[in-house]
């Protein structure tokens, strides 16, 4: 699923309100954004806006978009397709939230049909790369690379909740062009398939002939196949109240 588009929402602005301004109008227009530009894109959403979050503080009010707020918890959505604007968003919160503190984990919701390999690798090794430990949660699905960014979160604090879906299977790609050009690419899809059959094997603990049998087409897994299969740690069906930042419990 080698696929380029951009569904994912983040911001990192935030704005400050003055208790001056504290009327009914004003806040609601703090609520939506109605001409909100993606990241890496000219287009824009037609109809859904970004929710806000008011703030209240000794000096007023402060009004964040819902995933600047969620970042303040260490909290990171990916959602839609990996792709390159995706992937440099993703990278810059996790190298952002390791600055402030590269002792506490990270929290990333994950709800991805897949997309770009070397997208998706750049998070992975950003991930991995890190100090900051980085607890994953699936909600939604996990598809190909989506998957493999699952279950390359910290050992132990890999979720799921019980009705996502997960998928695993081989790259695919095309090319055209002379022969020759063919083959270098082909050689490198091989390539490319080797290393995530690899990763995979390394993350879920698997013999590597077993992985490669796994993947070699589409393959949809239920919560409770992919914790046989090593991909995550627990099937979450709650948190407790006292910690909703620990996509864990």
């Amino acid at each position: 699923m080698l696929k380029n588009s951009f569904r994912s929402i983040s911001s990192f602005k935030q704005w400050s309100v003055k208790s001056s301004l504290n009327s009914p109008k004003f806040l609601k227009s703090f609520r939506t954004i109605s001409n909100y530009t993606y990241p890496g894109e000219v287009t824009k959403p037609s109809s859904i806006g970004i929710p806000m979050v008011v703030e209240s503080t000794a000096t007023g009010e402060r009004g964040y978009d819902i995933f600047s707020r969620l970042l303040k918890e260490r909290i990171i959505i990916l959602n839609g397709e990996v792709t390159d604007p995706l992937s440099s968003i993703v990278v810059a919160q996790l190298l952002f939230l390791e600055a402030e503190n590269c002792e506490r984990p990270i929290n990333m919701y994950i709800n991805s049909p897949g997309g770009s390999v070397t997208a998706g690798l750049a998070i992975y090794d950003t991930m991995q790369y890190i100090n900051s430990p980085v607890h994953t949660l699936c909600m939604g699905q996990a598809c190909s690379m989506g998957s493999l960014l699952l279950c390359a979160g910290e050992a132990g604090h890999r979720s799921v909740l019980p009705n996502s879906r997960i998928m695993i299977h081989q790259p695919s790609g095309g090319m055209r062009g002379v022969a020759a050009d063919i083959e270098i690419h082909a050689r490198e899809i091989l390539e490319l398939r080797s290393r995530l059959n690899r990763i995979y094997a390394f993350h879920t603990k698997q013999e590597l002939g077993f992985i490669e049998k796994g993947m070699e087409r589409d393959n949809f897994m239920t919560a409770e196949a992919a914790l046989t299969f090593g991909l995550v740690d627990k099937i979450s069906k709650s948190r407790k109240l006292s910690n909703l930042t620990d996509v864990e419990k």
